[in-house]
């Protein structure tokens, strides 16, 4: 039963975030521009920058399925996070000096500059899709159902109120109200995974106890990010490391709800920065997000942990505990009152960054790749009221899709199997774009029709059962290829004719990027990028 106490806090942090949010926009809202709405005026400083990027990717459905992971798993699905560094310095090094020197608002407008137009049609609207199915949805889903389990409240009723709470200070606000709120989100958001990580590992005993009782079950592998070919989990060393960069580039390099952040930087230097100081950050999740799930597993195994409160569900031909709910599980049975009113402050703060976040962004691609090629003369006072309308309009259709996506077992790989089949094509147009000087207009146009529709068909066909059982990630590398082949074969058929802009969005040479200068000292872009390589690299060693 949560306590009065947790739930005051919680109430009063909704209440604070909501007022920030409110109180952050400066001009009267019929003055405010389109650009300081979308993109805050482009005025945003690196930190900045990077705590909103992890707060736009951490939802409360990453906090509630990471764990549920670590529970099932152990920690190969926090190779989702540490592979998610390994991208975010390829957004730095190799996608934002084109992003920032084309001066685009949106990801569609620079496909427009490198392509044509209709690969800009086509993206804003994969773009706008994506956003109210991955960001929002899958987000209202993870978030009902842990206010649920805790307070008992249905789950639509309590999703509505939030849906409420953030559309109003997102639509009102814009970008600088979401940068602002998601920066407080996601310092409360890992100070309370530290938390739980702290009480669980103090439950647990520390490492000796951890390893002891994952020996006695015959489960060291748990401790293990490197799993062999063929592992029962589909996530072998090869599966991630060809599948992964396929959905992380998508992810984190060519979506518009992440990348809008960096689009609104002061300057380059700060848009680099930004995105690998979240890089850097991006390497907690695997400790206080999956680690908690993982030292669940063991207090269940050691009789510390009681899940007769979780539901039960058929696995084979066994009734087990529903591990959704481990979450919420422990932060109710291993904290102290108080404290789990923090608990449920950072798993609404993973819920409200993640949708603001996303509404915003479709807000900016409604405004400026749909709604101003209809109106080309419309006036900023015209684009921030199309935005406002098409944020209204996402959240309701977001809300709508829960039913249907509430079909998974798992949130966080119902999540990736979306993204796997979504991913490839525009992966393939974007790498061929800034790294391959033939890449043609034509060549990009039909590899996304045809890889989207590829993608629709491969989704459809294995949800049906009709197609081979091929784990998701080995399937968006497959994609992918199959995508990158097309598109080759397409640019000699129809050879690239480079306008003015579009020969100059691509990269002379691999090295090219790496002979921009940057601040000088440790803030340099490519000393920062070192370093997070050999960290990366180390942590692989120590739990390979």
């Amino acid at each position: 039963m949560i306590s009065t106490t947790d739930i005051t806090i919680s109430i009063l942090y909704l209440l604070l975030i909501v007022t920030i949010g409110l109180w952050i926009p400066k001009k009267k809202q019929d003055t405010i521009s389109s650009d300081e709405y979308f993109l805050a005026g482009k005025n945003l400083k690196w930190p900045m920058i990077g705590l909103a990027l992890f707060a736009s990717n951490i939802s409360c459905l990453h906090l509630v399925s990471l764990a549920q992971s670590g529970f099932d798993s152990g920690l190969l699905n926090g190779n989702f996070e540490w592979m998610a560094s390994f991208t975010l310095i390829l957004l730095a090094l190799f996608f934002i000096p084109f992003y920032i020197r084309s001066g685009i608002s949106t990801l569609p407008d620079f496909l427009e500059k490198r392509y044509n137009r209709a690969c800009r049609d086509w993206l804003a609207f994969v773009s706008i899709l994506s956003a109210i199915v991955i960001h929002i949805a899958f987000s209202f889903l993870a978030g009902g159902i842990v206010l649920e389990t805790l307070f008992g409240v249905n789950m639509y009723v309590s999703i509505g109120l939030i849906a409420l709470l953030t559309g109003i200070y997102t639509i009102i606000g814009g970008l600088r109200a979401v940068v602002v709120t998601e920066t407080i989100q996601s310092i409360v958001l890992i100070g309370g995974a530290l938390i739980i990580t702290w009480f669980s590992w103090q439950k647990v005993g520390g490492w000796e106890p951890l390893t002891h009782v994952l020996s006695v079950e015959g489960e060291m592998n748990r401790l293990s990010m490197i799993r062999p070919i063929g592992d029962a989990s589909g996530l072998s060393w090869i599966a991630v490391f060809l599948g992964y960069p396929v959905l992380g580039i998508w992810y984190w390099c060519a979506d518009q709800t992440i990348v809008q952040r960096a689009l609104g930087a002061k300057d380059e230097n700060h848009a680099k920065t930004g995105a690998i100081f979240c890089g850097y950050i991006k390497l907690l999740p695997v400790f206080i997000f999956v680690l908690p799930g993982l030292l669940a597993y063991v207090l269940y195994k050691s009789g510390t942990l009681d899940l007769s409160g979780l539901p039960m569900i058929q696995q084979g031909d066994h009734m087990v505990p529903d591990s959704k709910g481990i979450y919420t599980l422990m932060i109710t049975q291993l904290l102290p009152k108080g404290l789990v009113g923090v608990l449920i402050a950072a798993l609404l703060s993973g819920l409200m960054s993640q949708i603001a976040g996303a509404l915003n962004s479709i807000s900016t691609l409604a405004s400026y790749d749909i709604y101003k090629r209809f109106k080309p003369a419309a006036t900023d006072k015209n684009l921030v009221a199309a935005g406002r309308w098409s944020a209204a309009i996402a959240l309701v259709v977001s809300l709508l899709l829960l039913p249907l996506l509430n079909r998974y077992t798992s949130l966080f790989e119902g999540i990736n199997d979306v993204i796997a089949h979504i991913a490839p094509p525009i992966t393939c147009v974007f790498l061929t774009g800034i790294f391959w000087k033939k890449a043609s207009a034509k060549s990009a146009q039909y590899t996304l029709w045809w890889g989207s529709l590829a993608g629709i068909i491969v989704f459809v066909t294995g949800k049906l059962g009709a197609g081979p059982a091929i784990p998701f990630m080995m399937m968006a590398f497959y994609l992918f290829a199959g995508c990158l082949l097309l598109q080759i074969v397409l640019s000699y058929c129809y050879p690239v004719v480079h306008t003015e802009q579009s020969n100059q969005l691509y990269w002379r040479s691999i090295a090219a990027p790496l002979r921009i200068p940057g601040w000088k000292g440790l803030a340099n872009y490519k000393v920062l990028s070192g370093g997070l390589l050999l960290i990366m690299a180390v942590l692989y060693f120590l739990f390979r």
